[in-house]
């Protein structure tokens, strides 16, 4: 890799001027493997719902790495020792999280490959930087996999109070234009001490803990979660699913040649070699729209009215309800489109469909926050706190939804 030191600031809408902290992170940067993050949106088709919600995972892994750099200084002022090379690994960790998404973030992760995410996809993406470039990411890499002994390190990366969540519930409040979400990340960061090898929260950050915690519950229940979000993500999901049906009965459909290599391939965890990485490093968002553009024109009815949907915004229908939707109600929307568009069974049910989605805001089970009291000992958040509304949190909220076009008539 050529070396270069053309840009040292970047101008963010959320922070201002972020700072590129060391050459090593610069490197990781200007590398195509994070470029490729500029074409990967953030928030899949939620643009469909919040005009401004176009913002990029090149933003996301900028905005995490500066609120990362603050983190170290508000520690290490604290008397918490990081070296130089530790500082190093959690830039570089908290830089390269995401790196490992595919198109349209979460809403393709397990149709483009099979049986395999996007963190691992993200260390593969870490062990090859280290081989392509004369950079030592062991660190980083154990950070991000947990395997390094100082357990903070790996929670300022991953865990309930992460630099990951504060920037993206920071960014994706301000890119939507829902207030509700907008948090105070920097007075949670000068919050954070440790305890044990343990991240935990000064007793005085117990209301901006709440905030946070209150302010993910609106974000997922208004953005994330929203019932037209989900409807678009799911015919996006299925687009990928009937083209790949065609491709494996020999349809040769127009698309790109990385795309197309997808298609016509069934990757799984085992297959997901050096070669499939690269191939994988060259699929964005771009490939994506540009084939669903051509595909609205293609002969299937099925492909062509699925993408026209998403291109023009002609969405399904979708309840949501509280309670499992009853094979009474799905069966009559089915039947209805089958039999007005003369459609077989499996036709059908990419247009008629059920399913459900869950969210808890704050997951006792996988890792708690812990709030240090003033005489020293540690307490969780929700019993720390004097909101009961933070207690209900921590339970799995479930809702269920049916998916199914209008009626003719009303077109």
């Amino acid at each position: 890799m050529v070396k270069s030191s053309k840009l040292k600031i970047f101008n963010d809408p959320i922070y201002g001027f972020i700072r590129i902290p060391g050459s090593q992170i610069f490197q990781l940067i200007e590398h195509s493997y994070v470029q490729r993050l500029r074409r990967i949106s953030q928030m899949g088709l939620s643009y469909l719902v919040y005009p401004g919600a176009h913002h990029t995972r090149f933003h996301h892994a900028l905005g995490s790495m500066h609120l990362m750099e603050l983190a170290i200084g508000v520690l290490r002022d604290k008397s918490i020792p990081i070296s130089e090379e530790e500082a190093n690994g959690l830039l570089s960790a908290i830089l390269l999280h995401d790196v490992g998404h595919g198109p349209f973030s979460h809403a393709m992760e397990h149709s483009i490959v099979d049986g395999i995410d996007h963190e691992d996809i993200s260390l593969q993406f870490m062990e090859a930087l280290e081989e392509e470039t004369d950079l030592d990411l062991r660190l980083a890499m154990q950070i991000f996999n947990g395997t390094y002994p100082r357990k903070f390190m790996n929670q300022l990366v991953s865990s309930q109070l992460d630099m990951d969540r504060l920037d993206y519930l920071k960014r994706d409040s301000f890119y939507t234009g829902v207030a509700e979400g907008n948090i105070n990340a920097e007075r949670l960061i000068t919050m954070l001490n440790v305890v044990n090898d343990e991240l935990v929260v000064e007793e005085k950050g117990i209301y901006s803990v709440e905030k946070f915690l209150m302010a993910r519950r609106f974000m997922y229940w208004q953005v994330y979660l929203h019932k037209t979000g989900i409807v678009a993500e799911q015919l996006l999901i299925k687009i990928l699913q009937r083209a790949k049906e065609l491709s494996a009965d020999g349809e040769q459909l127009p698309a790109s040649s990385t795309l197309s290599y997808f298609l016509n391939n069934r990757i799984d965890r085992d297959r997901f070699d050096k070669n499939i990485l690269h191939r994988f490093a060259q699929l964005d968002d771009i490939d994506v729209l540009g084939a669903i553009k051509a595909w609205q024109q293609h002969s299937d009815f099925v492909l062509s009215n699925l993408c026209t949907r998403i291109l023009n915004r002609q969405l399904l229908n979708i309840k949501l309800r509280n309670e499992p939707i009853s094979e009474k109600k799905i069966s009559k929307q089915f039947d209805r489109f089958k039999s007005e568009n003369k459609l077989s069974d499996e036709e059908t049910a990419y247009f008629v469909f059920s399913g459900q989605i869950e969210n808890k805001a704050y997951n006792q089970q996988v890792q708690n926050i812990n709030i240090l009291r003033s005489n020293g000992k540690l307490t969780d958040a929700a019993r720390a706190s004097d909101q009961l509304s933070l207690k209900a949190l921590s339970k799995t909220v479930t809702k269920y939804y049916l998916c199914y076009p209008k009626k003719q008539t009303e077109q």
